[in-house]
């Protein structure tokens, strides 16, 4: 369909400060300037230098950018341009004013409170709501994308002080046509919150994300994550291997009911495993909202603004943080990894 018209103009991004840095990408808040005094502050992701010469990151990061702009949900987070500065590919996104979940459950700890297991479940419900939507994705024509995140975990979840719950990096995702997978040959993720057929080299479909999903929730209800070991292949291995543990047990106060959607999520067995995350969402929201009334945004902002209360304040409005060059060499952390087979142990 031909455009009705053509507009071009220029956006100027202006640095403020460091959000977030991970082993292929730095996140940046910025000031994007328009005409006639226009401001918006938005995140920038940007490329390592290091990936900024290998053609198949470079096509997987544009790739990223192309599949995340057209999923538009409240629970993920939005992507507005993609460009390239001073040889350095960038994604312009939505600014979440908040934390991730890893922070949220440090500050957690570090305070000595417990989570109250409704607002567990209801973090966890808006995750299985924006999955929904990604995993039912289709192209221009209708054809299934066959979208799998492949990467859910604490980092990867942000809450906004408003209580907003928002999944992102889509950076190691799979997509008919959007990003390249390398499933068999190689295994992407964090390896304490993959998914037993993610883990074990497999290639996998909407339900190893579920999988994932289940170990964030239990990780949410018991304050630790079962699967995690000294190492990497050790993760791995108690991802295929380790009994499921009867969360009851580890944490009184989760009820019978959502024990058994525990199990059912964290299956082996794909075919007893939730088939779909609208099911999953079902049986989350039925648990905390069967009474007739259940937590919501509100009670998730107000919680999260009392356990960061410093942080959540409005602070003075910086109009600058200084210009920096989107492509200058950074220090490298850990996070999600991608792990050859041949490098792995024996499954």
């Amino acid at each position: 369909m031909p455009a009705l018209r053509t507009i071009t103009g220029e956006f100027r991004y202006e640095i403020i400060r460091q959000i977030y840095e991970g082993g292929m990408g730095v996140v940046y808040e910025a000031l994007q300037h328009g005409g006639r005094g226009f401001r918006k502050r938005v995140a920038i992701k940007v490329i390592r230098e290091r990936f900024a010469s290998q053609p198949d990151f470079l096509a997987n990061f544009a790739g990223e950018a192309r599949l995340v702009a057209d999923l538009i949900h409240t629970n993920i987070v939005q992507t507005y341009h993609f460009s390239e500065f001073d040889g350095a590919c960038f994604i312009c996104m939505e600014l979440i004013r908040g934390v991730n979940l890893e922070q949220f459950l440090q500050r957690l700890h570090l305070s000595g409170r417990k989570l109250p297991v409704e607002l567990a479940v209801f973090i966890v419900s808006r995750i299985a709501r924006g999955l929904a939507y990604a995993h039912a994705k289709t192209d221009g024509t209708g054809t299934p994308l066959g979208i799998v995140h492949r990467d859910i975990n604490p980092k990867n979840i942000l809450i906004a002080f408003e209580g907003d719950v928002k999944l992102t990096d889509f950076g190691v995702a799979k997509a008919r046509g959007f990003l390249t997978s390398k499933e068999g040959e190689e295994v992407a993720g964090k390896p304490e919150y993959m998914s037993p057929e993610q883990a074990d080299f497999q290639v996998t479909d909407r339900r190893s994300d579920l999988f994932s999903v289940g170990i964030v929730l239990s990780q949410l209800l018991t304050s630790q994550n079962v699967f995690r070991g000294p190492n990497a292949d050790e993760s791995r291995q108690r991802v295929l291997c380790l009994p499921i543990p009867d969360f009851g047990r580890l944490a009184p106060e989760i009820e019978p009911k959502l024990n058994q959607i525990l199990q059912r999520t964290l299956e082996r067995d794909l075919s007893r495993r939730y088939q779909t995350a609208d099911e999953l969402l079902y049986d989350l929201e039925f648990f905390i909202y069967h009474r007739g009334y259940g937590p919501t945004n509100e009670t998730l902002g107000r919680f999260i603004r009392e356990l960061f209360r410093e942080e959540s304040q409005p602070k003075a409005n910086p109009n600058r943080g200084g210009t920096v060059k989107l492509g200058r060499k950074l220090r490298s952390e850990g996070g999600s990894q991608v792990i050859p087979k041949s490098k792995s142990k024996s499954t």
